[in-house]
């Protein structure tokens, strides 16, 4: 008995065939073959006709709807036993069965106790063992089973001499059809089932976008309503000040007109009261003086004559272009906006290798729904970068619109490790989700200048570098060359100087001035200061010199700077060579000194040895960072850029490291490891954009590195 498992409709043996003939194009003919079958019954009139409780209508099982045999010889589900004998209070220890009707005696256990049908457990243990097959027979052999070669996609059989496959070669991969039609069928099965759970992912994404949506709307009603109510707040204010403004105008009228009343009314008293009894008056110098003050009264009389204040009061809008400009602004109040911005197509790249303690770049590139790039920006864009490790932290992110459909998104590594960045644009993921990449713990060159020689690009013993901004110029003090190269941020060649101030091969510091460049020779002990195109301008030296290395330059007072190594100080003179003071020897010596610079802005003087030391402009100590234990590594070159951050090389025996330090603080910023390590830590220059040249003596080069 073969049983199709199929609730609603029973699918043929051929209509699979039919089917499987419509997915392969057609190549198996259906005059070739037959499929043979026994009986085919509709699972679900099955179920319902052998495998349902006829009380409840409910599928019999092992729990709750365990079926029990009657005496009666019915089944019945212990669910339904359990109502019927409860519900029996007539005759206390039986019920009737609900089929039949017959009198059923409750046994000792209850209704549990009764047995159970062992013909339907029989038939549920069948269904679930039961394996039902298709075998399709050729319609020629019709005892041979068809086969399916899958690399020439047909249906064959292996007895027919023509049709198809008859001349086909026999390395080819051949299973019987009717494996074929259950892997068909499975694969249709699994196709169904994958498109309706992507069609209701796809209904869910959607409803839930209304949702957003509608909840954007109230929103925005909201805050539509919220401007109303506060533009009718102001003109309302506006109403009851204009009201305040026209009633305190009258009352200050009415209380003029009102007290020229009383005026003239006190008057009128006074004249009246004169007049009275004027008849009876005999006494000529008596009347006289009377007509005298009635006259005077007569004069005062004509002055109240005239209200002192008038009547005019009028609340005009005409006296400025208010209304108008109200007006005409209401239109551009508010606006709606919106984007055509479709998530799934828009893509992020990384540029370059993030680096720990360097900030990184993401480009963000918004499409529509076409695939066609945005030109308009204002996208709520929202960024999460977290490290996968069991360390998790939160990266801080900065979005920059650039308001052409693109976003900068900017982040700093604190560690070397694996990141993952998960970008939203209106709420939704972009393309690929979460972005991964790897942080490098090193720093890498990107600019690299130089190689042993003397050629226009090449240089021996690079000792000293600094960068003139005015003059967008890098001097390198090539000492094995004696000369001074001039390069620009890029690091390419633009000239170079001569001078005998830097013969010898032993100059070892150079720095800028306001007229061109100063440089030391350790050798001779002088300094030397030279013009842009190599004269000489300026020469001295000091009997207090011992190995003078390095140079720098205070652009605020001029003064020049020279660190001894041998006499372990700095000395500081005037721009002339004139002495001020030094810092260190004597009773406090410094270390040996690897850098030396002058910071930006309140000058501070700063000297790199096993330890970065801060001095003031007159050479007070201000504080010590970094110190390094004895044996465990120096430092070499040293700058502070115009943010107030020390940059500073510091070698160690296996590595060389670029070190970020707060100056205000000592506070370590940052600090990652060169990918090419120096055998002698070189004098460094701080560039524009966040650069740094490194001079590296033992690779005769200059290498330029990112440091925030």
């Amino acid at each position: 008995m073969l049983i199709e498992d199929h609730p609603a409709t029973t699918m043929t043996s051929s209509s699979i065939v039919d089917e499987w003939t419509r997915l392969s194009g057609g190549v198996m003919a259906r005059t070739s073959s037959t499929l043979v079958e026994t009986v085919s019954i509709n699972y679900e009139d099955f179920s319902e006709s052998f495998l349902t409780c006829g009380t409840c209508l409910c599928t019999y099982d092992g729990s709750e709807h365990t079926p029990k045999l009657l005496p009666c010889s019915h089944s019945v589900c212990l669910h339904c036993l359990g109502r019927i004998a409860a519900a029996n209070t007539r005759d206390v220890g039986s019920f009737r069965c609900p089929i039949c009707r017959e009198l059923i005696t409750v046994p000792r256990g209850g209704v549990a106790a009764l047995p159970p049908s062992f013909l339907v457990n029989q038939l549920l243990d069948l269904m679930s063992r039961q394996r039902r097959e298709v075998v399709p027979k050729c319609s020629t052999h019709t005892n041979q089973e068809l086969l399916f070669c899958e690399t020439c996609d047909c249906v064959f059989c292996a007895l027919c001499t023509s049709g198809p496959h008859s001349d086909s070669p026999c390395d080819h991969t051949i299973i019987p059809f009717s494996i074929a039609i259950k892997r068909m069928s499975e694969i249709l099965l699994y196709k169904a089932n994958e498109c309706l759970s992507k069609l209701s992912s796809a209904r869910e994404g959607v409803e839930s976008e209304l949702r957003r949506l509608e909840v954007a709307r109230e929103a925005g009603a909201e805050a539509a309503a919220t401007c109303a109510r506060e533009l009718t707040a102001a003109v309302e204010r506006r109403h009851q000040e204009l009201l305040a403004a026209l009633s305190a105008a009258a009352s200050h009228k009415h209380r003029m007109l009102e007290d020229q009343l009383a005026l003239i009314d006190a008057e009128k008293a006074k004249v009246e009261q004169e007049c009275c009894g004027l008849q009876n008056q005999i006494e000529a110098h008596d009347m006289s003086a009377r007509i005298t003050s009635l006259g005077e009264r007569l004069s005062g009389a004509a002055a109240l004559s005239e209200p002192r204040e008038n009547a005019f009061l009028a609340l005009e809008f005409s006296h400025n272009d208010a209304m108008h400009r109200l007006m005409e602004a209401l239109p551009s109040l508010g606006r709606i906006r919106t984007t055509t911005t479709y998530p799934p197509l828009c893509k992020a790249t990384i540029e370059g290798v993030p680096t720990a303690g360097l900030e990184s770049n993401l480009i963000l590139r918004t499409v529509d729904y076409h695939g066609v790039p945005r030109t308009s920006g204002g996208d709520p864009v929202t960024i999460t970068a977290t490290y996968d490790d069991n360390h998790s932290e939160n990266l801080s992110c900065n979005i920059n619109d650039l308001d052409n459909g693109s976003y900068r998104i900017r982040f700093r590594p604190t560690r070397a490790g694996t990141i993952s960045i998960g970008i939203s644009v209106v709420g939704r993921a972009i393309k690929g989700r979460t972005l991964q990449t790897e942080v490098n713990k090193l720093s890498t060159e990107d600019v690299h200048w130089g190689g042993r020689g003397s050629g226009r690009d090449q240089c021996v013993q690079p000792v000293a570098a600094e960068f003139c901004p005015s003059l967008a110029t890098l001097y390198v003090l090539d000492a094995g060359n004696s000369r001074v190269h001039l390069l620009d941020e890029d690091l390419t060649t633009k000239d170079y100087i001569e001078n005998e101030g830097l013969s010898g091969r032993s100059c070892t510091g150079l720095a800028v001035t306001q007229r061109g460049v100063v440089v030391v020779n350790w050798r001779t002990q002088q300094v030397t200061e030279l013009s842009p195109g190599g004269d000489t301008l300026h020469c001295w030296s000091y009997n207090g010199f011992v190995e003078p290395v390095a140079i720098a330059v205070d652009p605020n007072y001029g003064h020049i700077l020279v660190a001894d190594n041998g006499a372990r100080a700095v000395f500081v003179f005037d721009a002339d060579g004139k002495f001020l003071f030094q810092v260190g020897g004597n009773s406090t010596p410094l270390g040996l000194i690897g850098g030396l610079c002058v910071a930006p802005g309140n000058g501070e003087l700063l000297v790199a040895d096993t330890a970065i030391r801060v001095f003031s402009a007159k050479g007070d100590p201000i504080a010590t960072y970094g110190q390094i234990p004895k044996g465990k590594g120096c430092y070499g070159g040293v700058g502070v850029d115009s943010d107030g951050r020390i940059v500073v090389l510091r070698s160690e025996k296996a590595h060389t490291r670029l070190s970020v330090i707060a100056l205000n603080s000592g506070i370590l910023l940052t600090s990652s490891e060169l990918s090419i390590r120096l055998r002698r830590p070189g004098a460094i220059a701080i560039l524009p954009d966040c650069y740094v040249a490194v001079a590296d003596l033992a690779g005769d080069c200059i290498r330029r590195y990112r440091y925030w």
